[in-house]
């Protein structure tokens, strides 16, 4: 064989390589920015949530401090119920986004903290019932009712938050 064919092939060969790998470096990269991406858009997701649970369970708290003194309030647990609802909403739709990006261990965590949550705005509710009809009887197992149920819902939230680190640790 020829010089000259030998450094045509030999050339043709270190090109054909160095496309390849070019190729499967380009690739391996676009994999990495997508799950970065990926990550990213969790991340936000999960944020989200966990704000918008925060800000409503802030406002749950206030209804129940307004709900407290011996002849509550009732226009003042009122505005504050009127926030905890708008603030339930909110929470309802960051949920969805988290839902939605996934997997579905955080899917699974974020319906305990839906559960935890839903038993205690039911434990709250009674009270507001209650204090609209001026019936204080079982004001005080209530109360305590729903502290024991505010401990359930902060472990879910909890739980949730360890299932989201799992998901962004790469």
């Amino acid at each position: 064989m020829d010089a000259g064919l030998a450094a045509l092939i030999g050339t043709g060969i270190g090109s054909t390589a160095t496309l390849a790998a070019a190729w499967v470096n380009g690739r391996i990269q676009a994999r990495t920015q997508r799950a970065q991406w990926s990550r990213e858009r969790r991340r936000d997701a999960y944020a989200a949530y966990l704000t918008a649970l925060y800000d409503r369970d802030t406002a749950m708290d206030a209804v129940r401090e307004a709900l407290e003194p011996g002849a509550p309030d009732l226009r003042e647990v009122e505005e504050k119920l009127q926030r905890f609802v708008a603030l339930a909403r909110d929470v309802h739709r960051a949920a969805e986004i988290v839902i939605l990006e996934g997997p579905e261990s955080i899917e699974e965590a974020a319906d305990r903290v839906a559960h935890a949550s839903r038993d205690l705005s039911e434990a709250v509710r009674r009270l507001v019932e209650d204090a609209r009809a001026g019936d204080a009887a079982r004001k005080a197992a209530d109360l305590e009712t729903a502290a024991g149920r505010e401990r359930i819902l902060y472990r879910a939230v909890a739980d949730f938050r360890t299932a989201a680190r799992e998901v962004l640790t790469p």
